[in-house]
């Protein structure tokens, strides 16, 4: 792809952006939300088409006008959201619109027998061909997508963040997969926020910003500071900032909480000014037990103290308590997102906004831009909806709320999902910002290296059960993981 460029409107999605990729070759093409990569890819599938610029496939000349077109020159595209029909089979998936036809009928024996053969490459022939997708785990669904694709014969390979929905194991499956198809001889473009994987599953890496190449390079030769500096487009000297912290009193104390299933007993003390990550694997109850404390779940035992508030409460009861939470599902349950920035960012305190329990609509447009500078959140204006931001800025708006609250206990939930590596640094910060102003935060992550970068001490969740925190000098990686598997 050479000199790509695309508008819409007077939005400049892409201002001419080069890219190359060999075959036998996994490409990172990484940027923050908005740099172009999604856009960049859809000129690739065949989805929207480029105002100038030139695309070649194995040296000749490639200008697909729909995503058909790009399958049947062997270009194809797993977006994050799976595109499959979940009331049909695996088989039926497999070769949606190129069923094999003999007299006008389906040869069903025939779909089953290719099916099996691209799963087999992809080392799961366990996956039966005539099981309905709706039946099967999202990783299961992801290589039915993937078999998709290795069934009608592919050169190129996109995938869309692949692996924001799949567990540890899953990711390991997914890069011996990648592996297979690289040695193969398929070229595949990896697009992923998370450096960590783009160093596990590719050799190079193309940086977009602003809709143009900015950089890139063989992986082996670049440090993580240079890509988040091409990212941001200014220096990084640290991705996680800590300032210094001087812990004061107990905001926030549990004591043998269990929920309705998850958590079984958990018991934590939360000081003004510190950081104090959960860790643990997924289904562990660690969702759960912010849910249980900020009254968004039933509390079957044990005391939660906040402040001078002892007992359980509910969510509104919490915000007046001073505790805010920011949910892991920021779509479904975090934001309203066809309301506006100003909705989103307010709805927990309107009262300041007009008198008799009225809302002026200036009053509140003012209080809501407050923020849009100090969080960087890329908008038209306050009033414009949350559905139109990318998802970086979406989680800002999420996080803003609870600033705009004025909070003393942040109860974050996987803030960082998600988002590119740009707005993660701007989140990292904000957070060291406001634990150094006496803020006390609760944070859940399932990325260990946030959790030790960002966090004063840490508790390891496994089986609804809370175990002791730890300072983050006195644990690693392999700790809280061996401790995650292992302790019931």
């Amino acid at each position: 792809m050479q000199g790509v460029r695309k508008s819409f409107g007077a939005t400049v999605a892409l201002a001419g952006v080069d890219l190359r990729l060999a075959a036998g070759e996994v490409l990172a093409v990484v940027g923050e939300n908005g740099a172009g990569k999604s856009t960049l890819m859809k000129v690739l599938a065949g989805v929207v088409q480029p105002d100038a610029g030139g695309l070649r496939l194995d040296g000749r000349t490639y200008a697909p006008r729909s995503p058909r077109e790009a399958r049947a020159a062997g270009v194809a595209m797993i977006h994050q959201e799976l595109a499959l029909a979940p009331d049909l089979t695996v088989a039926e998936n497999i070769l949606l619109a190129v069923e094999p036809v003999r007299a006008g009928f389906i040869r069903r024996s025939a779909m089953h027998e290719t099916a099996r053969a691209a799963l087999g490459q992809l080392g799961r022939p366990d996956i039966a061909p005539e099981r309905r997708v709706a039946t099967l785990p999202i990783a299961d669904r992801q290589m039915v997508e993937i078999a998709r694709a290795v069934a009608v014969g592919c050169r190129v390979l996109v995938l869309d963040e692949p692996t924001s929905s799949l567990t540890r194991d899953d990711v390991r499956h997914l890069a011996t997969v990648v592996q297979r198809l690289r040695a193969a001889g398929q070229g595949i473009v990896f697009i992923s926020h998370m450096l960590e994987e783009v160093r596990a599953f590719a050799d190079r890496v193309t940086v977009l910003r602003d809709g143009a190449t900015v950089g890139g390079g063989d992986l082996a030769t670049l440090a993580d500071a240079t890509i988040v500096e091409w990212m941001v487009g200014r220096p990084m000297t640290e991705l996680y900032p800590r300032s210094r912290r001087t812990p004061g009193d107990v905001v926030l104390e549990v004591v043998g909480l269990a929920g309705r299933v998850r958590p079984e007993a958990a018991s934590l003390a939360l000081r003004r000014g510190e950081v104090l990550g959960i860790a643990g694997l997924v289904g562990a109850g660690r969702t759960e037990l912010l849910r249980a404390v900020f009254g968004l779940d039933p509390v079957r035992r044990g005391t939660v103290r906040v402040a001078a508030h002892v007992g359980t409460a509910s969510p509104a009861a919490r915000w007046s308590q001073g505790v805010g939470m920011v949910s892991e599902d920021r779509k479904r349950e975090g934001l309203a997102v066809n309301l506006s920035i100003a909705d989103n960012l307010t709805l927990s305190r309107l009262g300041d906004f007009g008198p008799l329990g009225l809302v002026l609509p200036g009053r509140q447009a003012e209080a809501a831009g407050r923020w849009l500078g100090p969080l960087q959140i890329k908008c038209r204006d306050v009033g414009q909806p949350v559905a139109a931001l990318s998802g970086g800025n979406q989680q800002k708006v999420a996080v803003a709320r609870l600033l705009h609250h004025d909070v003393d206990v942040l109860l974050l939930d996987e803030p960082t999902r998600g988002i590119d590596v740009g707005a993660k640094a701007r989140i990292y910060a904000l957070i060291d910002d406001l634990a150094a102003s006496g803020r006390a935060i609760l944070l859940v992550s399932s990325h260990l290296p946030e959790l030790l970068g960002v966090c004063d001490r840490v508790a390891v969740m496994s089986g609804g059960r809370l175990g002791p925190a730890r300072p983050v000098e006195e644990i690693d990686e392999r700790t809280i993981m061996q401790e995650a598997i292992t302790r019931a």
